[in-house]
């Protein structure tokens, strides 16, 4: 299918932001709501995107996004997710980050942070936090993949398992209508699973696209964590969920 200037457009925006509404669409390219809906349906039926209510998402399915293509997505969301989670974590802490573009913006506020030990299987956040010579950095071992800088595997499990921290701060591709998290890649999940039954209180930043992304591979449940940060209010089962399981829900603003 040719795209027309609209439709690549349409699509780059939902590669950047994960997401697009069709009324915001509109109003963008001065079109009417019945115009963007047909672009919307014809670039789902050329498998660019998934129609959902009141706009569409970028195809997923077994395969994440490039690494580069993640870090674009919604960056403010996740630097305003990164800000708020980091004001939670007080100095003098130790902390567990694991992989992701989210966790990434966590670690870029955590530059300010006072006699902090960060724990991660994340090459880029290790990276980051050099800046801070009042950060004790720790990187796990195992098998590194190139395209994101993430190490993962039983090396890097084994090590995780040697901490107790006072904060794991993880990030997950998707997130379920049952309130399970759902990622990727079997092995990256097995190092996020041991982080979290590492860390005495246990935080999620995730920007609310993957709120109608999917995985194949369970990592959590809502209910097992402290507090979640997002930029969007949950869908009102997700929230009763939280609510039940008393896990602290943070709604944060660009």
């Amino acid at each position: 299918m040719a795209l027309n200037f609209r439709q690549s457009e349409i699509l780059e925006i939902a590669r950047n932001e994960g997401r697009v509404g069709v009324e915001a669409l509109a109003e963008r390219f001065n079109v009417s709501l019945q115009t963007i809906r047909r672009d919307l349906t014809d670039l789902a039926d050329a498998g660019h995107l998934e129609r959902v209510h009141g706009g569409a998402v970028i195809r997923t399915g077994v395969v994440n996004f490039a690494y580069e293509e993640r870090r674009r997505m919604n960056e403010a969301a996740k630097a305003a997710i990164g800000r708020a989670c980091a004001q939670a974590i007080p100095d003098n802490s130790s902390i567990i980050l694991n992989l992701g573009t989210t966790t990434e913006a966590v670690a870029r506020e955590l530059l300010g942070h006072r006699n902090i030990t960060v724990v991660t299987n994340n090459i880029n956040v290790a990276n980051i936090l050099l800046a801070n010579e009042s950060c004790e950095i720790l990187v796990a071992g195992g098998n590194l993949r190139r395209s994101d800088g993430g190490l993962v595997g039983d090396l890097t499990a084994d090590f995780i398992r040697e901490f107790k921290v006072d904060f794991a701060v993880i990030g997950a591709s998707g997130l379920d209508a049952d309130g399970d998290l759902l990622d990727y890649d079997l092995a990256e999940v097995r190092v996020s699973r041991t982080i979290l039954r590492q860390a005495r209180t246990k935080f999620l930043v995730t920007d609310a696209s993957k709120l109608a992304r999917s995985a194949p591979v369970r990592l959590a449940s809502l209910s097992e964590l402290d507090r979640v940060f997002i930029d969007a209010p949950l869908p009102g089962d997700l929230a009763q969920l939280c609510a039940e399981a008393e896990t602290e829900v943070t709604v944060v603003g660009p």
